[in-house]
């Protein structure tokens, strides 16, 4: 007779949600389906529902989730700008890619239901790395720095750009004549735009 394994809630919740984010990368939310993910992780839909209540709570959690790996991420791009110069390329592709595996698209369909995310400042701190190294920058060639509004609003762009990239991008370069082979281009160009910033180039 098999033995039945008793995790911990806190490593099945992980588990559930490692699973979910498999899913939602390979199909979309709508791929994360409780019997999906339960089968992923092989347990039962009740066990699912047990750790977190009804599908839609699943999927913030899900989004939860994508969030704070999403730190992690930024945490590690910070950590590289400790030892070497501040750019941002690492940080823009950080960015897309999380978005890319399913969480814009995740986010979107939360929104729409209704949801609304109550948290803020996740880009703070690079946007007083970006600031620092903008001034710095200022310094040594006589100009005058951007304002720190000036690197926010820049940041805040291209943050809303990556992540309507993965849902809309195509769209909106079709309109002007590109395919579908510019996408990278798009994302090299705001990598530029924030170079260009942060150089306070004139």
């Amino acid at each position: 007779m098999a033995t039945r394994v008793r995790r911990d809630p806190d490593v099945a919740k992980r588990l559930i949600l490692e699973a979910a984010s498999g899913l939602l990368a390979a199909g979309g939310p709508s791929a994360v389906q409780v019997r999906a993910v339960g089968a992923a992780v092989g347990v039962s839909d009740a066990a699912i529902n047990h750790h977190f209540g009804t599908r839609d709570q699943l999927l913030e959690a899900l989004l939860r989730f994508g969030g704070a790996k999403l730190r992690l991420e930024l945490r590690a791009v910070l950590e590289t700008w400790n030892d070497g110069p501040v750019d941002p390329a690492g940080l823009v592709h950080a960015l897309y890619r999380m978005y890319a595996d399913g969480y814009a698209e995740l986010a979107l369909a939360l929104h729409r239901s209704g949801w609304r995310d109550p948290g803020s400042g996740m880009l703070n701190e690079v946007v007083d790395r970006l600031y620092a190294e903008a001034r710095r920058h200022s310094a040594a060639g006589g100009r005058r720095p951007p304002s720190r509004e000036d690197i926010q609003v820049t940041v805040a762009a291209m943050h809303q750009a990556v992540v309507m990239e993965p849902l809309f991008g195509d769209e909106f370069r079709r309109s002007v004549g590109l395919d579908a082979t510019a996408a990278d281009r798009s994302i090299e160009w705001w990598i530029q735009v924030l170079r260009t910033t942060v150089a306070a180039a004139p």
